[in-house]
Parts: structure tokens; sequence; C-alpha cells
């Protein structure tokens, strides 16, 4: 019965308070004195509850992707500048080849485990057999290594379309501003893309 005279007198005394505060801000104001209503009405541009003051810049190189996702237009991270040795057509030209080792040397740290066992893909399924500074996709179509997910897409279709959605992948820099994506082989390695099995990452539980 006590607590219940409690709650009714704070619930009065907030009442009161609120209309106090009603009252003071729809008054008339004066000339050096305006009301939270005319100040909120004489704003210039409405507000936007969405908006933030500063969006963090991504210094990345980008391109505009080749394709839309629901929300329009977006960009993904460039991948060329992140290949130790493109040009491929610096090396990869007519000339025959005579480097004692030639291939040990450029690429002998590439170890391809891609595709089902006993069908793994090698270099030309996916790098174009004449024009080395583009890949190829299984309908003979060119495309430049900043949009490797077009090529990726063809067979990992499913994974594209989450990625196209958000649900796949990561993207640059927070919600605000332009939306920029990684692009696939920002974070798997094309030519072994599935990650190793590991145990679940732990931390420690915070002091306070």
């Amino acid at each position: 019965m006590r607590k219940s005279i409690i709650a009714r007198r704070m619930l009065s005394a907030s009442i009161l308070l609120l209309v106090c505060i009603l009252l003071l801000d729809t008054r008339p104001g004066t000339a050096s004195e305006t009301s939270l209503l005319d100040t909120i009405k004489n704003v210039d541009e409405p507000f936007d509850d969405r908006s933030v003051s500063q969006v963090r810049p991504i210094v990345q190189p980008t391109v505009l992707a080749g394709e839309e996702y629901q929300g329009g237009s977006f960009r993904v991270l460039a991948r060329k500048q992140d290949i130790e040795r493109y040009k491929c057509s610096s090396c990869h030209t007519a000339k025959e080849v005579r480097g004692k080792n030639a291939f040990e040397l450029t690429h002998g740290n590439v170890a391809i485990n891609h595709g089902q066992e006993g069908s793994a893909l090698s270099c030309i399924d996916c790098h174009h057999p004449e024009e080395f500074d583009f890949l190829e996709d299984k309908k003979g179509r060119k495309i430049d290594f900043d949009h490797s997910y077009q090529l990726c897409g063809q067979c990992h279709f499913r994974q594209k379309r989450d990625w196209l959605g958000g649900a796949h992948g990561k993207r640059v820099s927070y919600w605000a501003g332009d939306r920029v994506i990684f692009n696939c082989t920002t974070c798997h390695d094309p030519h072994a893309p599935k990650f190793a099995k590991r145990f679940p990452a732990t931390y420690s539980v915070p002091l306070n």
C-alpha cells in the first residue's frame, strides 16, 4: 500500500515537471529569448538522425564495381597494386624463357589447392591464355584483376550473392559514407582459398 502511494506521488511530480517544461518552451519569445520549438523550426536543414559529423576516409585504392546491389552502385578494394609481379606481360612475352629454374624462382611460392579433390584447377582455368594481364571465365570473357569477384562468382555464385547483399565478406571503414567492400582476394588466397581449420579465438575477461 505504501509503495503504491509513493509511486502515485512520483508520477504526479513527473507530470507537473513536464507541464512546467512545456509551458516554458512554448511561451512567446522575446528579442533575446527564443523557445526551443522556434529554434527547431528555424533550422535551415531538417534533422537527419542517420547522419554523422565525420566519415572515416578510405585510403586504400578502390574501383567502381561492375555490378550493383539492392542499394545501387558500390566500390570494392582494388587488387592489382597488391600483386607482387604485375603486370604479368612484363615477363610472359613471346620470347623464350631461358633462365634456369625460372618457374621456381618466380612462382615457386604458389601452391594451387583450389577445386575438388581429383579435379583441382590449373593456372589456365583462371588466367587468360594469351592476354596475361587478365583473367578469363568459362565463357571466354576477359576479366580485370581488380574485378576478380566476377571470376570467382561463376562457381561460388551463392557466396557472391551473399557478398553483394552484405552477408559475406566485410565492409571497409564504417557504415557511414559510400559503400566500399572487400574484394574476394582481399581475404582469400586465390590459389588456395580455403581457410585452415583452427580453434575458435579466445579472449581475456575484462578486469572491470
